[in-house]
């Protein structure tokens, strides 16, 4: 008898079979997917767009076909000829079930918008960017003197500015006469000069005194969000920041998964770089509405992202990415015109920069960091980790630095979590567990007050508590140790075990309840078993990371660590040591740089000789492969406990004493992984 049809629903991860022929809002209501409609499915209020993907997708272990949904339909076809449906788009209300499927909801779907929390950090930089406004007089045209209206400009420049050789395209010249003659012989001209080029490009030019500013994207493309800060290239300031989920994710959660995707399904990668680029143009928009900035005002873009995503930015196949020896197609600063990117939300002569990688799987985002963070000028012993789906590390002080990835997965970030969920109003992101009556407390993003707090309710009665994102779980796996239910190895006590109700059977496993609406039809949000191993995975191979750079330092202990990207900023230092997500350093020495990835790409932005500065700083950094280390999967395995199952962690111990608890049943792993024998 053949299996009803799965379903998976990104970004959210859920999953669940469903007959053929169920509706998709149906099957997203069931499994609690945030899928938006309050037209009660009858095709009106088009707030249940869903996109579904096609082709092979080995993450997931399914073959989507094209005829995994139902064929559009009347509704949706007077639906698009009223209002229009992007291209892919369908109604979730309207499409239903046939076959295996991959489906997205779109941010637009969502009710609970995701959160993305990579605000820019106040920053001191010193301005000196690639693209300037000059106001020049140009000498009239004299029958006498034979020369054209460029020729004269650039003499004025050259006059006035002392500026030479000037390089013009040819949609920018042909706005040269209009121009000078509405102008009156006066213009403002926008120049663009990077540190490899020898000559001034002209990007555009406005008649008399331009009296606007010129403007300019940073912008972090990770792989689960794309981040972007709208500078002002006068004085550096940030005028907006705004983010969006990567549109990618529903070809894979994570790179490999993407890469996988492009190698299974021929064009694969051209259709990723197009929704990506996509996502680009709407996120310029929209940051230029919020900031009250005409796009064309928008001259330049700095770009950072890991191997993958910068491949997929320039339209080249990630396929050598995914295989030994891990090779990039380029791994030096890519310097073009915004055109060639098809990034139109842009002025039309606007310019793009992209940090150089530093190696196969260690990307521009690291880059940006060591621009930010410095770690080549150190004087103490500083770790750096950029946590994600794919977590950067960098190790080092003014006499060397080393870097790393390690793949963690999405599991920080609230996926592949039972309860899980990105960052989004209704969402927990605090826990605190009492160690002797286990009750838990919590947060959720959009409240201040604790679930114990006089108000709770009624301060979250319109966005619900929705789920667990990712600095929640960490707390709540670290908090569950702290309390003794959790055992060093990983694995939930029984109710009869912790003497904790909350505890309940999930299978042959248990579960920890966080909070249970059902009765009111709400959500159990809980930590099961499969849960604290997929964190356990996540943390070990960050931590791993870290390790095999002090080993090949020779070092047993850093001065300090930095933890960077947005999920860094939200995670508790002392929570993160408990889980073991880093080594043992003092706490005061533990701090948050918020996004340096988004920083390292403002100062490169604003200002072109540090674009020449980090070109020569990834040079001389050491490059480590993890994939190919065997002492890589040594640390892992005993990352695996927690915090850690050989390292004493004695800055942790002088500050938290963890419980001595074994919740081991005979022929279970025991905290180092070994299997124990039964008796």
């Amino acid at each position: 008898m053949s299996k009803d049809p799965l379903v998976i629903f990104t970004p959210s991860g859920k999953r669940g079979r469903f007959a053929r022929g169920t509706p998709v809002l149906t099957a997203a209501r069931q499994l609690g997917v945030d899928l938006d409609s309050v037209c009660g499915g009858r095709g009106i209020c088009s707030k249940c767009q869903i996109t579904p993907s096609y082709g092979e997708f080995s993450k997931h272990g399914v073959t989507v076909a094209r005829d995994a949904l139902s064929d559009w339909n009347a509704v949706e076809e007077r639906y698009h000829q009223k209002r229009g449906l992007k291209e892919g788009r369908r109604l979730g209300c309207q499409a239903t079930v046939q076959g295996d499927v991959v489906i997205d909801v779109p941010p637009e779907s969502q009710v609970h918008k995701q959160v993305v929390r990579k605000a820019a950090a106040a920053r001191d930089i010193v301005m000196d960017p690639a693209t300037r406004l000059y106001y020049v007089e140009v000498q009239e045209p004299d029958m006498h003197q034979p020369t054209g209206d460029l020729e004269r400009l650039q003499s004025a420049l050259s006059a006035q500015w002392n500026i030479g050789e000037v390089r013009v395209e040819l949609p920018v010249l042909q706005k040269l006469q209009p121009a000078l003659r509405k102008g009156k012989w006066a213009v403002t001209v926008a120049l663009y000069k990077d540190h490899h080029d020898a000559h001034e490009r002209l990007l555009d030019i406005w008649p008399g005194y331009f009296e606007g500013r010129l403007y300019g994207l940073a912008i972090d493309l990770g792989s689960t969000t794309i981040a972007a800060h709208l500078c002002d290239l006068r004085n550096g300031q940030v005028l907006a920041s705004a983010g969006i989920m990567n549109p990618q994710i529903r070809f894979g959660e994570d790179l490999m998964s993407r890469v996988s995707y492009a190698m299974m399904n021929p064009g694969g990668d051209r259709e990723m770089t197009r929704v990506v680029r996509d996502a680009i143009n709407e996120l310029a928009l929209s940051i230029a509405a919020q900031a009250e900035v005409a796009p064309e005002q928008i001259m330049e873009a700095v770009f950072v992202c890991n191997p993958v995503m910068h491949h997929l930015l320039l339209g080249i196949d990630p396929v050598e990415l995914g295989q030994a020896p891990f090779a990039l197609a380029t791994s030096d600063a890519v310097a073009l015109d915004s055109s060639r990117l098809d990034l139109n939300a842009l002025n039309a002569a606007a310019r793009c920069y992209i940090l150089p990688c530093i190696a196969g799987h260690v990307g521009a985002d690291a880059a940006a960091v060591a621009l930010a963070e410095e770690p080549h000028r150190s004087e103490d012993l500083v770790l750096v980790v950029d946590v994600g789906t794919n977590a950067e590390i960098l190790l080092g002080n003014r006499d060397r630095v080393l870097a790393c990835s390690s793949p963690t997965g999405p599991a920080f970030e609230g996926a592949q979590i039972s309860s899980g969920q990105r960052a989004a109003p209704g969402a927990i992101e605090h826990v605190r567990i009492d160690p002797t009556t286990k009750e838990p407390r919590f947060t959720v993003i959009g409240c201040d007050l604790w679930s114990d707090e006089d108000g709770f309710a009624e301060a979250t009665a319109a966005t619900g508590i929705t789920g667990i994102c990712g600095s929640g779980i960490i707390e709540v796996v670290a908090e569950m140790r702290m309390a003794g239910l959790l055992d060093a190895s990983g694995l939930i006590g029984s109710a009869a075990q912790t003497g904790c109700a909350r505890v309940r059977e999930d299978g042959r496993t248990h579960a920890y309840v966080l909070h249970d609406a059902t009765a009111d039809g709400g959500p159990l949000i809980s930590v099961t078993q499969g849960d604290i191993r997929a964190i356990q995975l996540a943390k070990s191979a960050l931590y791993a990371g870290a390790r095999l750079l002090m080993d090949e330092l020779g070092v047993d202990k850093v001065d300090r660590v930095v933890l960077a990207g947005a999920f860094g900023a939200h995670v508790s230092p002392l929570h993160a040591m408990v889980l073991g997500m880093i080594p043992d350093a003092p706490l005061d020495k533990v701090s948050s740089a918020g996004n340096a990835a988004g920083t390292g790409a403002r100062i490169a932005l604003c200002n072109v000789a540090s674009r020449a500065e980090i070109e020569r700083v990834v040079g001389d950094i050491t490059k480590v492969e993890t994939a190919i280390e065997p002492r890589f999967q040594e640390h892992f395995i005993a990352a695996n406990a927690i915090p850690h199952a050989t390292e004493p962690f004695p800055e942790l111990s002088a500050i938290v004493s963890l419980p001595s608890v074994s919740f081991n049943a005979a022929g279970e792993k025991n905290a180092s992984g070994r299997r124990r024998r039964r008796r």
